[in-house]
């Protein structure tokens, strides 16, 4: 199997081998349809190694560990359960140690499918296979996801509890109130908190002229029709005075850039609260969130053929309220650069009439990873706008986009 490749499953008791040059730590979880844990009893794992239709067998260091799927057994609630792994030796990563996955029929042995994640480097644990339901039928796919942070990192991201020595808060200055934005313009994100130490008042100076605006920087609306964006332009999601949009779909699209070899890239989005919390992530390995609000359309793996290479879509009326942006993202699992790819860019359709309403070409690149390439902010008048963001990021996977693509917002 290839990274986000999927099969349907022959047998209703599978078992998931991971083995690995060294010694792993190996687990299973349960997650609902939010792509959460329901409690803490939904982590099968060796200090906890059954739950309902899931069970951790320890291979003791001679063998393979395992996680047993009785997709028969498994509560109706439960919509997925991801088996991961991580080298037993703490900090060690995949580097050099790539594991590989054998999915069998749990009564008679036999092979159903293999997987190797390509190309590891600093993950130091992975979210491997995932055994989901799906219209009744129960299929497993190859992820392949990494973590820098280890299990732990796996486990919180699932909603699972885990305890961590609390550190000495630094002291933070108060912030200085920030003047009552335009009621128009609201943006629904506060300021960044400021963290540097308080400095002595300094003398009044005299009024400075205005900032100059960022390139592109400014708003538009879609009377015109169709809109195309430049690098920090913002278009608000209003006609006529009027919001006209009720579901969007964001499609992201590229081609390699020299001599038509394949380059996969993994587009997602990053949902966040209005303090810029992160609420969820969206992606190849995790297709829909938000009860469906939010859509993932699958892997590409080649970038090859024209037209949307993987397409995100959004049911706006649907969000719950305490989500208020939106970062749509695309990063290199495989480690190419944005340098290989051309003709990189991403557009808004309305999902109903299949219009394109707003283009962003990516016209520049940098030798990095990961790119922010557009986000959605909802306004305290209720509308959204997207601005073309174009923000090159050192990051292969989406996990290591929340922390910039929230400092964006």
């Amino acid at each position: 199997m290839t990274p986000g490749s999927n099969i349907p499953l022959s047998a209703a008791r599978v078992a998931v081998d991971v083995a690995a040059p060294v010694r792993l730590d190996v687990s299973g979880l349960l997650l609902t349809a939010d792509g959460k844990v329901r409690s803490d009893d939904d982590f099968i794992f060796y200090n906890q190694p059954s739950g309902p239709g899931v069970t951790y067998r320890s291979g003791g260091g001679t063998a393979p560990d395992a996680v047993t799927v009785d997709t028969a057994a498994v509560p109706p609630a439960i919509e997925k359960i991801v088996v991961t792994a991580s080298p037993d030796a703490a900090g060690q990563s995949f580097q050099g140690i790539e594991p590989t996955a054998t999915l069998r029929d749990a009564d008679t042995g036999t092979v159903l499918a293999t997987f190797t994640p390509p190309r590891l480097g600093t993950e130091t644990a992975l979210v491997v296979v995932e055994v989901y339901r799906r219209n009744g039928a129960w299929k497993a796919r190859a992820v392949g996801q990494g973590y820098a942070d280890g299990l732990a990192g796996i486990a919180t991201d699932f909603g699972v509890s885990v305890e961590e020595p609390a550190a000495p808060a630094a002291p933070v200055a108060p912030a200085a109130p920030a003047a009552p934005p335009a009621p128009d313009r609201a943006p629904v994100f506060p300021p960044p908190p400021v963290n540097a130490p308080a400095m002595p008042a300094a003398p009044p100076a005299p009024p400075a002229a205005p900032p100059a605006p960022a390139p592109g920087a400014g708003k538009i609306n879609l009377d015109k029709g169709r809109v195309s964006l430049t690098k920090n332009q913002t278009v608000s999601l209003v006609k006529g005075g009027r919001p006209v949009l009720s579901q969007v779909r964001m499609g992201l699209g590229w081609e390699p850039a020299y001599r038509g070899k394949d380059i996969d890239l993994d587009a997602s989005v990053i949902a966040y609260g209005p303090q810029r919390d992160h609420v969820d992530s969206c992606y190849f390995g995790k297709l829909q969130i938000l009860g469906g609000a939010v859509r993932h359309s699958g892997d590409n793996l080649t970038g090859e053929g024209s037209g949307d290479d993987e397409t995100i879509t959004v049911d706006l009326g649907r969000l719950p309220q305490e989500v208020s942006g939106l970062v749509f993202t695309v990063n290199s699992f495989s480690g190419q650069k944005f340098t290989e790819v051309a003709k990189a860019y991403c557009r808004l359709v309305d999902a109903a009439s299949g219009e394109e309403l707003a283009r962003f070409d990516l016209t520049s690149a940098e030798p990095q990873t990961g790119v922010m390439m557009a986000k959605l902010i909802r306004q305290f008048t209720g509308e959204w706008e997207m601005t073309a963001m174009g923000d090159f990021v050192k990051s292969r996977t989406v996990r290591g986009m929340v922390k910039p693509a929230a400092a964006a917002l």
